[in-house]
């Protein structure tokens, strides 16, 4: 039984990816968001380490790309990127 209940959220989070994903490629085919290789160019730039989590949301009438970078000190960034115009929005951090 506790096997079960630990996989349950893994499950659900694997189809909330798949379900993210897909959502993504339709807005790039449609041409409302940049290509996240892009976007990655413009994050790398203004918050150098290494990417570990990448969300597509919904903030009002925008899609935003919420990044999640370590720097090599392992201070942790978040940087909003405006995904249909490239922009970086803001960015919280240098959490250790």
């Amino acid at each position: 039984m506790a096997a079960l209940v630990l996989v349950t959220p893994l499950a659900a989070r694997a189809q909330d990816d798949d379900d993210d994903h897909d959502r993504a490629r339709d807005l790039y085919e449609r041409g409302e968001i940049e290509g996240l290789a892009d976007i990655m160019a413009i994050v790398r730039a203004r918050a150098p380490g290494e990417i570990v989590a990448v969300d597509l949301i919904r903030v009002g009438s925008k899609w935003i790309y919420r990044f999640q970078v370590v720097a090599a000190d392992g201070r942790r960034r978040t940087v909003d990127v405006d995904a249909g115009a490239g922009g970086v929005l803001g960015s919280e951090g240098d959490h250790k």
